[in-house]
C-alpha cells in the first residue's frame, strides 16, 4: 500500500538494548563479533563485554546495543534478561539438542522471571546444517506466542547476521503485538479503533470511503511521497480480490482500509506503525502527549469543568449518534460513538452507574452530558483525549477551564462553577445510597445494600432562575471517612457536605452529628470549611422526639440549615438537590462551627481588641511625649 520512509524519525527511544541467550557452543558471541566487525572471529571469547552496533544500521538511527550471556553466571543471567528490551535465543542448526531446550527450558525461563518483551529465535551455524537435521518451527511459535520470528543465520558464511539484529529492534520499536492477534490472524480491537478513526479523519467529503485524491493525500502524509494512478490500481486490485466489498462506487471502504493493513503487518512491513506514529499514537496505541492536553496548573481547592465550547459539540455529537432519535444513545450507539476511542471511558466504576438512563438503559442527553462532566472533574486530562478521539478538532486546552478557588469565592460571597461535587456523609443505614440512587431517577429498594466503597451520581439540576448546574454526590462510606480526613486536602474537592441520618433511629442521629463535627474540624484546621447540610432521612418511619429536637438544636448552635426532612420510599426530597446546590453556589453561608471553632474565634477577637488598646495607648504616649517637647520648646524660648 505505502512505502516507509526511513528518514521519518517517529520514535523518541535513546537506544535499544538486546539481550542474546542460549547454551553453550550455539555461536552467541560469533553471531554478536560478526554483526560488529563484519567479519568471523577465529578465536572468540566465551563471554563479550557489551557491545554497541553503529546507528546508521538501524531504522530511525536508533542504536542497538548487544548483550552476551552465559549459563553458568545464573545471577547475572536473569538480571540481563529482566532488563532486556528484546531478546535473542539461539540455537545451533547442527546440534537439535539445543533447539528442544528452548521449548524445555529458555523459553519457559522466560516466562517464569516474566520477561514479556518480544523474543527472536535465531538458529546459527546454518551452513554446517545436514538436511537430517531439519527442525520444525511452526510447533514452538505456536506454543510461544512471544516469539516475534524466527531466522537462520551463519556467522561463517555471513546469512543474515545483520537481519537477526534488525528484526529484534524493529520487534521493540515496531512491536506487532498490540496490533495483531496471531492466534486470531485478525487486527485487535485497540488497533482497529485507531485505524477507524485515522481513515474519518482522512475521508475529507464524509462519504464513507477514500477516493483516489484522499488516498493520494493520505499516501503523502504519512509517506512523503504520491501514489502513481498504476499504484492506486494495484492497491484497488489487492482489496477487490480478498474482499470485493472493500471498495465501493467512491473509493475504498473502511473495511479495505482494514485490510490493506492486515496483509501489511502479516508480512512483517512497518507501514501500520508509521501510519499510527504519523497521526500521534504512542506503542499502547493511545494519543501521545504531545497530542493532548498540557499539565493542568491549579490549587487542591480549583476544579476543571468542560467550556461552553466542548458542551456544544456534545451536545451534536449526542444528536449525529442518537440514530433512532428517542432522545437517548442505546448501547450501540453509545458502542459506536467511542469506536475511534482504545475502550469505552465509562464501561468501569466510577462512571458505569453514575448518570441517568431511560427504561430501556439509553443514556439521556442530561446523562451523556453529566458523565463527561463528572469525567472532567475526576481525571480532565482523559476527558480532553476522549473528546478529541471522538471528533473535537479544537485546541485541547479550549475543551477545559479551572474554576476559581473556593477560598476566594466564599471571599466574594458566590460561585463561578456549573458543576459542583458535594460529598454525602452517615452512618450505616442512614439511605445515603437511596439518596444517590433516586438522585438519578432509580426506584427505591427495600433491600439494604452495605457500600463498601465510594460511588458517585451525577446530575443537572434545574434552579429556580432557570439555570442549570451539574452535581455530583460522592457517597463516603461510614468506615471511610478516618481515611479521608487524613489527608490534609480531603476537603479541597467539596463544595458541600452532606450529613445524613435515620429521623426515627436516635443513634443513628448521634453517629451523624459526630461525622459532622468531625469534617467541620478538619475544614476549620485546614482552611478548607466547607457548606454543610444535614438530611433528615426516612421520614415515612416513626420519628423519634429525641432526634428531632437534638439536631434541630444543633443546626441552630453550629449556625447552619435546620434538617432537611425526606423519603426516599415515599419520593418526598423536599427539593433537597436543589438546596444543596444553593448551598454551594453560596459557600460564605452554612459553614458550621465547633466549639472548638467558636473558642479558636474568640481567642482570636480578644487578642485582636488587646493589640488594638495597645496600639491605641502606644499612640496616646507618643503623641503626649511630642506635646511635651513641644510645650519645654516653647517655655525655654
Amino acid at each position: 500500500m505505502a512505502r516507509f520512509d526511513s528518514s521519518t524519525k517517529f520514535n523518541s527511544r535513546t537506544g535499544v538494548r538486546i539481550v542474546v541467550a542460549g547454551d553453550r557452543g550455539t555461536g552467541k558471541s560469533s553471531l554478536i563479533i560478526t554483526a560488529a566487525t563484519e567479519s568471523f572471529p577465529t578465536n572468540a571469547p566465551s563471554l563479550l563485554p557489551s557491545t554497541r552496533l553503529p546507528e546508521v544500521m538501524f531504522l530511525d538511527r536508533v542504536p542497538v546495543t548487544l548483550i552476551d550471556t552465559c549459563l553458568e553466571n545464573r545471577g547475572k543471567l536473569d538480571d540481563e534478561l529482566k532488563r532486556a528490551d528484546a531478546v535473542v535465543l539461539t540455537y545451533a542448526c547442527d546440534q537439535t539438542s539445543t533447539f528442544d531446550r528452548l521449548s524445555t527450558f529458555w523459553l519457559p525461563e522466560l516466562r517464569r522471571l516474566e520477561v514479556k518483551v518480544p523474543v527472536i529465535v535465531a538458529g546459527c551455524k546454518v551452513d554446517l546444517r545436514d538436511e537430517q537435521q531439519a527442525v520444525s518451527l511452526k510447533p514452538v511459535m505456536k506454543q510461544f506466542r512471544e516469539i516475534e520470528t524466527c531466522i537462520e543465520c551463519s556467522a561463517y558464511r555471513h546469512i543474515q547476521i545483520a537481519e537477526v539484529f534488525y528484526d529484534a529492534q524493529k520487534a521493540v520499536l515496531y512491536p506487532t503485538a498490540p496490533l495483531f492477534d496471531q492466534e486470531a490472524q485478525t487486527l485487535k480491537l485497540r488497533c482497529v479503533r485507531a485505524l477507524k478513526r485515522i481513515f474519518i479523519l482522512c475521508d475529507h467529503d464524509r462519504d464513507g470511503a477514500l477516493s483516489d485524491a484522499e488516498l493520494n493525500d493520505f499516501q503523502i502524509k504519512c509517506f512523503n511521497a504520491s501514489l502513481q494512478p498504476s499504484e492506486i490500481v494495484g492497491i484497488k486490485s489487492i482489496v477487490h480480490e480478498i474482499y470485493p466489498k472493500g471498495l465501493n462506487e467512491n473509493g475504498l471502504t473502511l473495511t479495505g482500509f482494514l485490510i490493506l493493513h492486515e496483509i501489511s503487518i502479516e508480512k512483517g512491513r512497518l507501514e501500520t506503525w508509521t501510519v499510527l506514529r504519523k497521526f500521534g499514537y504512542n506503542n499502547d496505541i493511545r494519543l501521545r502527549d504531545d497530542q493532548l492536553l498540557p499539565p493542568i496548573k491549579r490549587t487542591a481547592d480549583q476544579s476543571v469543568e468542560l467550556t461552553s465550547e466542548a458542551v456544544e459539540f456534545l451536545r451534536k455529537v449526542f444528536t449525529l449518534f442518537d440514530c433512532d432519535g428517542d432522545g437517548a444513545l442505546n448501547a450501540l450507539e453509545l458502542n459506536d460513538l467511542f469506536s475511534t476511542a482504545p475502550e469505552s471511558p465509562w464501561s468501569e466504576a466510577p462512571y458505569a452507574n453514575a448518570v441517568e438512563k431511560n427504561a430501556l438503559g439509553g443514556l439521556s442527553l442530561n446523562g451523556f452530558l453529566s458523565e463527561w462532566a463528572l469525567m472532567s472533574v475526576l481525571d480532565p486530562v482523559i476527558t480532553v483525549e476522549n473528546l478529541i478521539y471522538i471528533g473535537y478538532a479544537g485546541d485541547p486546552s479550549s475543551a477545559v477551564r479551572v474554576t476559581r478557588k473556593r477560598r476566594v469565592d466564599r471571599k466574594k460571597q458566590n460561585s463561578d462553577r456549573n458543576v459542583f461535587q458535594g460529598f454525602v456523609f452517615g452512618p450505616k443505614e442512614a439511605g445515603k445510597s437511596s439518596i444517590l440512587h433516586s438522585f438519578v431517577g432509580r426506584s427505591f429498594s427495600e433491600v439494604y445494600m452495605p457500600t463498601n466503597e465510594e460511588q458517585y451520581t451525577v446530575n443537572i439540576v434545574s434552579q429556580p432562575d432557570g439555570t442549570e448546574k451539574t452535581l455530583i454526590l460522592r457517597e463516603i462510606p461510614e468506615d471511610s471517612v478516618e481515611k479521608l480526613l487524613s489527608h490534609q486536602d480531603a476537603l479541597a474537592a467539596c463544595d458541600v457536605a452532606v450529613f445524613v441520618h435515620d429521623s426515627s433511629n436516635e443513634s443513628s442521629w448521634i453517629r451523624a452529628t459526630e461525622l459532622l463535627v468531625q469534617v467541620a474540624s478538619h475544614g476549620e484546621s485546614t482552611g478548607y470549611e466547607v457548606p454543610c447540610i444535614i438530611v433528615a432521612a426516612k421520614d415515612d418511619l416513626e420519628p423519634n422526639p429525641t432526634t428531632i429536637q437534638d439536631s434541630t438544636r444543633v443546626s441552630q448552635d453550629m449556625g447552619i440549615e435546620a434538617p432537611i426532612p425526606i423519603s426516599a420510599k415515599l419520593g418526598d426530597f423536599n427539593n433537597v438537590f436543589r438546596r444543596i446546590v444553593r448551598a454551594a453556589e453560596h459557600p460564605h453561608l452554612s459553614i458550621p462551627e465547633t466549639e472548638a471553632g467558636k473558642s479558636r474565634k474568640q481567642h482570636r477577637k480578644l487578642l485582636k481588641r488587646s493589640l488594638m488598646v495597645a496600639s491605641v495607648g502606644a499612640a496616646v504616649v507618643v503623641f503626649g511625649l511630642a506635646a511635651y517637647r513641644v510645650y519645654a520648646a516653647r517655655t525655654s524660648s
